[in-house]
């Protein structure tokens, strides 16, 4: 009983941090254009508590499903520079998913299975044998809502253990694009301004990399099945 409670409380206390430490205030594009010659100064005078500052403000984000993952990301990239920022976004938007996929796991999943049924078993058996294919692609492909990747895989019993790399792998490619596109951030004058159809349409191109995997043991099936 304990052990369910532990996630929902994590969640609370997050909400808890994240609201009382002002930090929504500063969480719009304007805000942070205005302030980054602030912001970086504190980075460069106190370096190591920047980093866990940071680390913790995304990670709440991430496990409260809270809108800013990308103007964070892109943050990231001109407090830190692109190896270090996307370390430190790769890891906190991990943790963060992780503690949301907990706590979907632990109070939604029986839900899910008991309205769903049979097709709730069907699919469950498809994503444990193409588990990793699906999930890496759902990371890849940036046409689902985060939030909405973070959840679904505790609905059909995805191993943490799979769940965490899978994401932490998934992940990068996109950070790493997006850390790299926010290094230019002083240059502009609204962060939206950085995000182009060529970088939806290059990670949407590596998601689809991805369901390889799962197209080949399908057809290979679709052939044994014809024979």
């Amino acid at each position: 009983m304990m052990k369910k409670l532990v996630p929902p409380v994590v969640i609370a206390l997050l909400f808890a941090l994240f609201w009382f430490s002002g930090a929504y205030d500063y969480l719009n594009p304007a805000e942070i254009v205005d302030r980054k010659e602030q912001f970086q100064q504190a980075v460069n005078q106190n370096p190591f508590l920047a980093v866990l500052i940071f680390s913790m403000i995304y990670t709440s984000v991430v496990a409260l499903s809270l809108p800013f993952a990308s103007l964070l990301t892109m943050t990231a990239g001109f407090l830190f520079g692109l190896v270090t920022g996307t370390l430190i976004v790769v890891a906190s938007a991990t943790f963060g998913a992780t503690i949301i996929f907990t706590v979907a796991k632990t109070s939604m999943g029986q839900v899910l299975k008991e309205k769903a049924g049979k097709l709730y078993q069907k699919i469950e058996a498809d994503m444990r044998e193409n588990a990793v294919g699906y999930l890496l692609f759902l990371r890849l492909v940036p046409l689902f809502p985060f939030f909405l990747v973070n959840i679904v895989p505790a609905f059909f019993n995805i191993k943490t253990k799979t769940y965490i790399w899978t994401t932490a792998f998934g992940i990068f490619p996109g950070t790493l694009i997006y850390v790299n596109v926010g290094r230019s951030l002083g240059q502009v004058d609204n962060p939206a301004d950085l995000v182009s159809g060529d970088l939806v349409l290059s990670m949407g191109l590596l998601g689809c990399v991805a369901l390889v995997p799962v197209i080949y043991k399908k057809w290979k099936g679709y052939v044994r099945v014809k024979s």
